[in-house]
């Protein structure tokens, strides 16, 4: 009897191989093949007098030109949020699939559990707990939808067409889709579904792959809009072969400190709306809130200190009013320290040299700190105003004027350069009370800035921008 075939395939990439090697050729990782079952190969000549008895039989063809094709109103379900529903692009679109991935614990499945518990109002919707027992999802759908659609005197949530299927034979998972034919599925988690004609183990590259390659083929044909649950990897990437990534049609990463209270919810990609999104949750003792307001999130005390500096930030269409902290200190070191939380570490450095070089300021003989209140991660150059300002003003130990706002982008000849959603963030400033924004010349939003209540300050360079911040010239050592 003839061995079965085998192959090696990367649980990271999903590459396969005949041979094992300790490191991945797809995407370099390191021990990530596993041995698995080849699948049979698809005798291709079997299509060809299939195509040529078609042609013969005069069948007309399944392709059309696209203007015969019927356009559909795109009707989207709302989650029941509107700080997802942004994310989403508007709310979920019927036959999508949905992959939410996040670490341990930080409140995915309560996110979706109490989206399913005001969906179920509207809307059939089917939970299918793979990881969960029905007692274990039940008491924490009680204590979640006391809090939210329930009566906290009866049974929360009664009368709501809300199905709940805790099995990970993904057999029977699809044969209830196809009885109850759901408007929402909800799959917690993908990792956990086990196809028994799979020999691999649930959780592998094939496990995961086919698992969700069945669930999109009866969603798609069903118009049932599924969401997903992925774990993520060490590193803090989705686990799974990258083809899972590319089957769904939105993912969406849930993030935030364990230690802290507030949840951010992004969107990396999105075919029904735009990515880079922002959705802004507070955990609490009955779940997981919206936060309206967000910016107040990442704000400090009312009192300033030396060394902050206040930006306004865009996370896709929402504009974020953020405080940056920095600490300059002598250093006791032939080298400096450098670190920076929330923004990259190579562009704090590029900020230092251009303050060096254009202001003469000897920050190469001092460590430098920055950190970004509230935990949030900003990556756009807007901030780079902020930061230069927050450094300047923790080495002359000085104060920024109450109510000033900083945005801009520092290039490396310290010109500043203008910035996208000018105007947006200036309403956003403007709406929480700032007085005074500087931003780089040639704006044209004079006038709206007057009209908003807020002091138009422009500035061509790095230097002239500190100046009318601060008051002083930076560059001078009586400062």
């Amino acid at each position: 009897m003839a061995k079965p075939s085998t192959v090696f395939v990367c649980t990271s990439c999903g590459s396969q191989t005949r041979q094992f090697f300790g490191r991945c050729s797809g995407c370099g990782s390191w021990n990530t093949l596993v041995e698995q079952k080849a699948a049979p190969a698809a005798d291709n000549r079997r299509r060809r007098p299939v195509v040529e008895a078609a042609e013969a039989a005069g069948q007309p063809r399944r392709s059309e030109p696209i203007q015969a094709v019927g356009e559909r109103a795109l009707q989207r379900l709302s989650s029941g949020y509107g700080e997802l529903d942004r994310v989403l692009g508007g709310g979920l679109v019927p036959g999508s699939l949905v992959l939410v991935g996040g670490d341990p614990g930080i409140g995915k499945s309560t996110l979706l559990l109490q989206s399913a518990c005001s969906m179920a109002g509207r809307a059939s919707v089917l939970y299918v707990s793979a990881e969960e027992s029905a007692q274990q999802v039940k008491l924490r759908w009680r204590r979640l939808a006391q809090s939210s659609v329930g009566d906290p005197a009866g049974d929360p949530g009664a009368g709501a067409d809300f199905q709940l299927l805790a099995e990970t034979d993904l057999e029977l998972v699809l044969q209830e889709l196809e009885a109850l034919r759901p408007a929402v599925a909800i799959i917690d988690s993908i990792q956990a579904l086990h196809d028994a004609e799979l020999g691999s183990a649930p959780g592998s590259v094939a496990q995961v792959r086919d698992c969700a390659a069945a669930l999109a083929r009866i969603a798609k044909r069903q118009d049932t809009a599924l969401l997903l649950v992925g774990h993520v990897t060490k590193e803090g990437a989705l686990a799974g072969p990258k083809v899972l990534e590319h089957l769904v049609d939105a993912v969406l990463t849930f993030e935030g400190d364990r230690f802290a209270s507030h949840r951010l919810l992004r969107a990396v990609k999105n075919r029904f709306g735009a990515t880079h999104e922002l959705g802004v949750f507070e955990m609490r003792d009955r779940g997981l809130a919206e936060v309206t307001n967000p910016s107040e999130l990442f704000l400090g005390g009312d009192e300033p200190s030396a060394g902050t500096a206040t930006i306004v930030a865009c996370e896709g269409t929402r504009p974020l009013v953020v405080e940056l902290q920095a600490l300059v200190s002598t250093t006791s070191y032939a080298s400096p320290r450098r670190s920076a939380t929330g923004i990259a570490a190579n562009r704090l450095h590029q900020i230092l040299a251009v303050l060096e070089k254009h202001l003469g300021l000897p920050l190469s003989r001092f460590d430098c700190y920055l950190a970004v209140a509230g935990g949030l991660e900003v990556e756009e150059p807007a901030a780079d105003l902020g930061v230069a300002a927050a450094v300047v003003a923790s080495y002359r130990d000085l104060t920024l004027p109450p109510g000033t706002v900083l945005v801009g982008e520092l290039g490396l000849g310290g010109q500043l350069r203008p910035v996208g959603q000018l105007e947006l963030r200036l309403q956003e400033a403007a709406r929480l009370g700032f007085t005074r924004a500087v931003v780089p010349k040639g704006s044209g939003l004079a006038k709206a800035a007057a009209g908003l209540g807020l002091q138009l300050l422009e500035a061509g360079g790095v230097a002239e921008a500190l100046v009318a911040a601060l008051g002083v010239n930076p560059a001078d050592d009586r400062a």
